[in-house]
């Protein structure tokens, strides 16, 4: 075997070795929701799937309010990942494209918001949250987090990086075009990859959130489904089995999503990688 072929059979191991330990979680999570806790704490422990699933669904579904939890999860988890896009795209454009007096200090302050931990964060959010009323709102969730550090940075960086050339934008000048029409029809064009990445991102950020929703919506009304999901685990023993259920039926949106996202950033920039 020549060194060229023994180097790829070695990497397509690899790559092998990395799908499996990337899909086996899920895998696992499939197993246990279709089965038993019986059959979860057997030894050696059931691998294959079995007949429980729509066993364990219904008594989640009698357990918890799923449906509401689930609106509420989807109103903040949509409504925050387009702010957060809107918002920070907007900010990127303007921090990469535009001079103007004190830029360079603000997106240095913006940058030093990194090493703040959210645990910091959280008490004078609340504070904050409990000041305006919106303590057990969903505003309380959505409002804080519509826009972030990380999204400016990111997309300035990838403005910055030649996705959008000058010329562009002096030609959108010529043109007449102001500012918003600028950003509308010339920048946002130029950052739909970087917009899908930060779209999964966000959405899977603000869908898997917990401490926050925990500390924040004190009405049960307005309870997240990684909140509600948490009610399942009782204070000495816990029907797993019921709540790996819950927690596939709750993964499967995040599924679609990233699916759809992700085919549209790889599309994007394939069209990048071939016009270069």
């Amino acid at each position: 075997m020549s060194p060229s072929l023994r180097v790829k059979v070695f990497g397509g191991v690899l790559m092998a070795l990395g799908a499996i330990l990337t899909i086996f979680p899920f895998y696992w999570l499939v197993v246990m929701a279709t089965n038993t806790t019986a059959d979860i704490y057997k030894t050696p422990p059931k691998l294959t799937f079995g007949p429980e699933l729509v066993a364990n669904i219904t008594t989640m579904l009698e357990r918890i309010d799923f449906f509401g939890a689930l609106l509420n999860t989807v109103i903040v988890a949509v409504v925050t990942t387009l702010l957060v896009l809107f918002f920070d795209s907007l900010a990127a454009f303007t921090f990469a494209k535009y001079q103007f007096p004190g830029r360079n200090v603000l997106f240095g302050i913006l940058l030093a918001t990194f090493v703040i931990p959210m645990q910091m964060a959280a008490i004078p959010q609340f504070l904050i949250m409990a000041k305006l009323g919106w303590v057990g709102d969903l505003k309380a969730l959505i409002i804080p987090a519509a826009a972030n550090a990380f999204g400016i940075f990111w997309m300035r960086q990838y403005l910055s990086g030649g996705a959008l050339p000058d010329e562009l934008l002096e030609a959108a000048r010529m043109d007449g075009c102001g500012f918003l029409r600028t950003y509308w029809h010339v920048g946002l064009p130029a950052l739909r990859p970087a917009l899908a990445f930060l779209g999964i991102f966000t959405f899977i950020g603000v869908w898997n959130d917990y401490v926050w929703p925990l500390i924040i919506l004190v009405d049960p009304r307005h309870t997240t489904l990684q909140v509600a999901l948490s009610l399942l685990k009782g204070l000495y023993s816990s029907d797993y089995a019921v709540i790996m259920a819950g927690t596939l039926v709750a993964v499967v949106p995040l599924l679609v999503i990233f699916l759809l996202g992700a085919r549209h950033f790889i599309k994007n920039v394939a069209a990048g990688a071939v016009k270069g």
